[in-house]
């Protein structure tokens, strides 16, 4: 086979200049300046840096680093070895996060201090009516997703089904009325709040905005238990790792394609549309140009995320998937409605769905259900060799 530069001279003509190649998985975007990808290092340096009791981690925690969630298959990615247990009640329309009893996040270690306390882990409620045991989504490409403003996502929301096609995707917000287009159920506004829901839940940080850790199942952490001062998590820091997320590179699809794989991730792209797929997995979506401020509150748009055509293969909306995935309940999503997972980067990925259940992409089809039980319905119908080119389509993004 041939590489390297004689690829590129049979591709371009004698001055024409290749494009540049994206950046690798786990790389800083392109087009960052000294500043910025400063900023994105430090945050990297936090992101894999073992934290200590000393230095704030718990009294309660899931993790001791952000990397231990997030490393696959490298750091910034996803993971299923630490799964997060979930737990919410629902009742009478109205989804209860548990705050009473701890919040619906459900530590599951605790510090030594603690313990001699006579506090250890936390346990699922009793008041709640479903818990779920979910993976680590992928971070990569957050950035850009923050760039996007909200009007590009309402073209596609249709809360009502107005058109009448059975999709009925929405913006979900949050208390406040701002859009939440972080988290699988929309929990989170701006990267920032979603770096600071991970430290405060997952590591057991206090953050400039929120002081006070979290109760044990409601009982408050007695004094003593937690030596370090607060805010554990200082304003720069917190800016480092926002940053870091900010400027993660999405992830590129398979460039190295062999040339009897192209004609049949074609057709499997087309199947893909053809069946009704980017209803919901939208293929391209359009980032902010540079300085507007962001549509989510969280400053001004970076100029190497600004005005940019992504394909993230979603269009950020809660769907209804139906009973058979449904469990917890989010601030503005009922158990069955998920936010449309991005299919950038499933290439990298082993486990689909939001809690892991699927560990090939047909069995994560089949389990779709409401909204897009006939699409799914559609993909089984079709013949066993259009089936596959569909999934070497998706396993080249």
């Amino acid at each position: 086979m041939v590489h390297g530069p004689l690829v590129a001279a049979a591709l371009f003509g004698c001055g024409d200049t290749p494009p540049t190649p994206p950046p690798d998985l786990g790389d800083p975007t392109a087009n960052l300046d000294a500043g910025d990808r400063g900023r994105f290092l430090l945050g990297r340096a936090l992101f894999e840096r073992l934290a200590t009791p000393d230095e704030g981690l718990g009294p309660l925690f899931n993790a001791e680093r952000c990397s231990d969630c997030h490393d696959q298959p490298v750091v910034g990615g996803g993971g299923a070895r630490i799964r997060v247990v979930k737990a919410t009640r629902f009742a009478d329309g109205r989804c209860d996060l548990l705050h009473a009893e701890g919040g619906d996040n459900i530590q599951r270690r605790a510090t030594d201090l603690l313990a001699a306390h006579g506090l250890g882990p936390e346990r699922i409620p009793a008041a709640a009516t479903a818990s779920a045991r979910v993976t680590a989504p992928p971070l990569f490409g957050l950035g850009l997703i923050g760039a996007v403003p909200d009007a590009v996502l309402l073209e596609a929301a249709d809360p009502d089904d107005r058109d009448g096609d059975g999709i009925s995707g929405r913006l979900p917000r949050l208390p406040d009325g701002r859009s939440a287009r972080f988290g699988r159920k929309g929990d989170a506004a701006t990267l920032r709040d979603f770096v600071v829901s991970a430290l405060r839940f997952e590591l057991g940080f206090t953050t400039p905005a929120h002081l006070d850790e979290i109760a044990v199942n409601g009982v408050p952490v007695p004094p003593g238990a937690d030596p370090a001062r607060d805010p554990e998590i200082d304003p720069v820091a917190l800016g480092q790792l926002t940053d870091y997320l900010r400027f993660l590179a999405a992830p590129a699809p398979d460039r190295d394609l062999p040339d009897a794989a192209r004609d049949t991730v074609a057709r499997g792209q087309a199947l893909f549309r053809q069946i009704g797929c980017t209803s919901c997995h939208r293929e391209t979506l359009v980032t902010a140009v540079a300085d507007t401020p962001a549509s989510t509150g969280a400053g001004s748009v970076a100029a190497p995320l600004a005005d940019r055509t992504i394909r993230p293969w979603s269009d950020l909306l809660l769907h209804d998937m139906g009973e058979g995935l449904a469990n917890v309940c989010g601030s503005d999503a009922a158990p069955a409605e998920l936010r449309t997972a991005p299919l950038w980067g499933l290439r990298h990925r082993n486990l689909f769905l939001h809690d892991g259940r699927a560990s090939d992409l047909p069995a994560a089809i089949r389990a779709h259900g409401g909204e897009a039980a006939a699409i799914r319905d559609a993909f089984l119908a079709l013949p066993a060799e259009a089936q596959a080119d569909l999934i070497r389509f998706l396993r080249s993004l």
